[in-house]
């Protein structure tokens, strides 16, 4: 008896956390879109109606392709996250080496570690695999990579960690960038935690954390993330080892 009603409160928690994620993404894009449309459409009326000459609307135009470019973002993670929601989705298992992932995110993101000068090392056996969702993994660790670069400063290095313990895989991303404070680490996950421009103001929704959990439970792994402010961040994904 105790144990089916653990496994109801389970089943609970877990409806209740579903449903929180979903009325907060339902939030940021209402919020978001309608923040991005208003400033279209307020900037195109200025113009026409000469409130704002040619000069000064090309001025606001960096500004609102920022914000384009960060509701872009909130867009592709929105429907990174409804793909999974499909009644027929199913994680598909493949074997997946880790010095794959290092190679993936060094030459997705050459352009922006050149731009800020950041060396990106494998520290770990280059030999080791595992076996999880593609697509998902993918996902994951480009966003928390993609944090890594935004949060360090040009010249600092960044590490993609390999580590064994037991039946499990920990891939940890290392920064020495700007870090945070514990109060907002704890809280990274909610939508109540605040939202940092990065060293070269680059912009963000918070959004892509918040799925990177959800896609790691899917995943049936953990994820766990220490920093320390001015030191740098540490985000570590515990997944199950390919045994061969």
């Amino acid at each position: 008896m105790n144990d089916v009603i653990n496994e109801l409160q389970l089943k609970i928690e877990r409806l209740e956390n579903e449903i929180s994620f979903k009325n907060g993404l339902i939030s940021i894009l209402s919020h978001d879109s309608k923040e991005m449309f208003g400033n279209f459409l307020w900037l195109i009326e200025a113009l026409e109606d000469k409130m704002i000459n040619k000069e000064d609307f090309s001025n606001l135009l960096p500004q609102v392709k920022g914000d384009a470019r960060k509701n872009m973002q909130t867009i592709q993670d929105s429907t990174a996250w409804l793909k999974t929601q499909y009644g027929d989705f199913k994680i598909k298992p493949v074997k997946i080496q880790v010095i794959d992932l290092f190679h993936h995110l060094e030459e997705k993101y050459a352009a922006e570690l050149k731009e800020k000068n950041i060396k990106f090392h494998f520290k770990g056996d280059r030999n080791t695999s595992l076996a999880t969702d593609r697509l998902l993994l993918e996902y994951v660790v480009d966003k928390i990579f993609n944090n890594a670069v935004k949060y360090s400063f040009p010249g600092q290095d960044i590490c993609l960690q390999e580590a064994t313990e037991g039946d499990q895989i920990v891939l940890s991303v290392i920064d020495c960038g700007a870090g945070m404070a514990e109060k907002y680490v704890s809280a990274i996950f909610s939508f109540d935690n605040p939202i940092f421009q990065g060293t070269a103001g680059e912009k963000g929704v918070g959004l892509s954390l918040k799925i990177v959990k959800n896609f790691v439970s899917l995943m049936r792994g953990n994820i766990q993330i220490t920093s320390i402010e001015n030191k740098g961040t540490t985000v570590s994904l515990f997944l199950d080892k390919l045994i061969e």
